[in-house]
């Protein structure tokens, strides 16, 4: 299988379209994975070399599926905000156009790329996002003789957190919280580290503390989500399921199953309160989840 990964590139009012000579055609940026890479990280790769654009990824969009030189190939596009950079032609790429959205699905040659076009158009553009993780792997409880809310992480776990630190940082984080346990805390030490700021307690978002008020830890994670920038959030195996089953529910998205392996990630995306001017009151409710996308694991697949 060839695996690829791209992105929607938008700025106020536009999107990105390429064009590539090899192909004569006009596409969304895309490209196949190098050995060693995460589908996220080609997604912003493929975008900065095709587009000249640093990309700041949003929500996940979809996969696309297909034939290519006899072999299935599968793409993975996200929502990416276009940062600093400037486009120059090169071999791959001879031509950029910033279009609106309607004027870019008429461009484009695929239908794949009309049809990621469509699913980018179905919520704004400046989602909310969040990234919640849990712990890396800290071993075995009953192998543990301290307490355990200092239980360490275990080698495998560290290599996790060594991915999280190299992955979280695609989607422009601006803080970090953790619940209060040095596993959930080391997990994202590193991404906090090199933001320069300090990892954030969150009790509500403990095992011991969500279970006693469930209302009450939503509503401090609806509360992160709705803060400003991108926050990153470092939970437990027995909360996260919850959380993200229950706000699903509330937003009316269809989950069918919850995983939440150790290490993995829930890139998840909110649609703001609109504001009501009628009032004093800046917003009129919570947050809305309107896009969950789970991520296994930080690390790349294996290469053959």
């Amino acid at each position: 299988m060839i695996r690829a990964a791209g992105a929607v590139l938008w700025r106020e009012g536009s999107v990105a379209v390429v064009h590539r000579p090899r192909y004569d055609d006009w596409s969304l940026p895309k490209g196949k994975l190098d050995p060693g890479e995460t589908v996220p990280a080609a997604a912003v790769r493929e975008v900065r070399e095709e587009t000249g654009f640093h990309a700041v990824l949003g929500r996940y969009l979809c996969r696309v599926s297909y034939e290519a030189f006899g072999k299935p190939k599968v793409v993975d596009y996200f929502s990416a905000r276009a940062g600093s950079g400037a486009f120059e032609p090169n071999d791959e790429v001879d031509e950029l156009r910033w279009l609106p959205i309607a004027e870019a699905a008429a461009l484009v040659t695929g239908d794949n790329d009309r049809g990621v076009l469509e699913r980018f158009a179905a919520e704004p553009a400046d989602l909310a996002t969040l990234l919640l993780v849990r712990h890396a792997k800290a071993g075995k409880r009953d192998n543990w003789p301290g307490d355990d809310d200092l239980r360490p992480l275990s080698s495998a776990g560290w290599r996790q957190a060594a991915g999280l630190r190299s992955l979280l940082p695609l989607w422009g984080p601006s803080r970090v919280h953790a619940a209060p346990r040095a596993r959930c805390v080391d997990t994202v030490r590193g991404v906090a580290d090199d933001l320069g700021v300090d990892v954030l307690p969150e009790p509500r978002l403990s095992e011991e503390g969500y279970w006693p008020d469930r209302e009450a830890g939503l509503v401090r994670l609806l509360e992160i989500a709705d803060g400003p920038g991108t926050p990153v959030v470092s939970s437990q195996g027995g909360v996260i399921p919850d959380v993200v089953a229950t706000l699903a529910d509330l937003g009316g998205l269809h989950l069918p199953d919850v995983p939440c392996k150790k290490g993995s990630t829930w890139l998840l995306a909110f649609r703001r309160p609109a504001p009501d001017w009628s009032t004093s009151d800046s917003s009129t409710g919570w947050p809305r989840l309107v896009s969950a996308h789970y991520m296994p694991t930080a690390l790349a697949a294996p290469t053959t």
